[in-house]
């Protein structure tokens, strides 16, 4: 019985671990967009702007190539510009995180991604991670004491960057 109970208790703290490690996925998920003068542009997938799903239904709706009607949103007016395979907001008032790019994954959910965020790559582990992308993820890649996993996209690179977790020590 006590074989069980000690069984149980690993697969929950492994589960906890996994959600850990997704969790601090989430926070640190990137979109990386080479410019046609060899730069990158990068989203971040957490951001300071946050919409209501609804002002960003009623801003997707609006996007319009050349601009859509500006909107009254919390972060203040905005105005939405339809792009390829995606729609950028744009906040004229906002101080910081002034654009937001709105997509959606391959199952159909809205993904949003903050011009401004928390993590900074440089231009080299920019490269690394845009060279090993894959549609399926490429190699696991070291950034710093962290780890990351590169997808290729239609929109650009999604960058997945983790901390590593320590396995506990066998007895």
């Amino acid at each position: 019985m006590r074989f069980l109970s000690n069984i149980a208790a690993a697969i929950l703290l492994a589960c906890a671990a996994c959600a850990a490690c997704i969790a601090e996925a989430a926070d640190n998920t990137l979109l990386i967009q080479l410019q046609k003068d060899g730069s990158y542009l990068v989203w971040h997938s957490e951001g300071r702007t946050q919409l209501s799903d609804d002002e960003l239904t009623s801003l997707s709706a609006s996007a319009r190539p050349e601009g859509g009607e500006p909107i009254l949103t919390t972060a203040g007016p905005a105005s939405a510009f339809e792009i390829p395979r995606a729609v950028l907001v744009v906040l004229a008032d906002a101080k910081s995180d002034r654009k937001l790019l709105i997509d959606r994954d391959a199952c159909g959910g809205v993904r949003l991604w903050h011009a401004e965020g928390a993590t900074s790559l440089t231009d080299d582990q920019l490269t690394e991670l845009v060279l090993s992308a894959l549609p399926d993820g490429g190699k696991r890649v070291s950034i710093g004491s962290n780890y990351a996993k590169a997808y290729s996209t239609e929109l650009g690179v999604v960058a997945v960057i983790w901390a590593p977790v320590e396995r506990p020590k066998p007895r």
